[in-house]
């Protein structure tokens, strides 16, 4: 899909999303969602009800498959997070192909880089690290780091004025609707990726001025 684009040279700042974006964490995310409801002894969700929340701030996420009491959300991200931790101790995930190198084109090329996620500050920055991205990246901006989330225009109107690049200079990639619609919120041009969690139509939907199936890719469809 293709609208009215611009050159990715014409950008200052690039943000991205990190889960299905960069990291192929779908299937960590979707298990260790799938085990905190066994183990809390709650109503089983299929992978797909579970994929559809991955986004979502975690304290949302387990509330868009069920109803569920202050109490018992609270118990839900509690056991989420220890049980990630137990599956993932050393902070290691795969990244999808041309992800690296394309980041490091546009580092190269002086475009900003930045992460908006609706994953916890620490584990984020520490996936960066263990990436060595830790000198591309200018800014990391997590779950914790924002009042409200995706999809919400409010990490990217904080990345914004945090690197002073305005909206119109700059362009948000993520696989999620969430993701679309947090850049189109802002003000920014987006770009979906059909390689992660959301679908073809979801991007669509979601308005999408781009959609592309590899990061290496934009410049050609630009």
């Amino acid at each position: 899909m293709r609208k009215s684009f611009r050159p990715i040279d014409m950008y200052k700042l690039i943000i991205l999303d990190f889960d299905g974006t960069i990291g192929d964490t779908n299937q960590i995310i979707i298990d260790t969602l799938q085990t905190t409801l066994c183990t809390l002894g709650l109503p089983k969700r299929s992978k797909e009800q579970c994929r559809r929340t991955i986004g979502l701030p975690l304290v949302e996420s387990f509330r868009a498959m069920m109803p569920l009491s202050n109490e018992q959300n609270r118990l839900c991200v509690e056991t989420y997070h220890r049980l990630f931790h137990e599956k993932n101790k050393n902070y290691k995930v795969n990244v999808f192909p041309g992800v690296i190198e394309a980041i490091k084109k546009w580092h190269n090329d002086g475009i900003l880089i930045s992460l908006a996620s609706s994953r916890g500050h620490a584990t984020l920055a520490a996936f960066v690290s263990d990436l060595k991205l830790d000198n591309y990246i200018a800014l990391v901006l997590g779950a914790d780091d924002v009042k409200i989330a995706k999809p919400d225009p409010y990490p990217v109107l904080k990345t914004l004025k945090q690197l002073g690049v305005s909206a119109k200079d700059t362009l948000v990639v993520g696989d999620m609707s969430f993701d679309i619609l947090m850049g189109k919120r802002a003000g920014c041009r987006t770009c979906g990726v059909t390689y992660g969690n959301g679908t073809v139509d979801e991007l669509r939907l979601a308005g999408a001025d781009i959609i592309t199936d590899s990061l290496m890719k934009i410049d050609s469809m630009s």
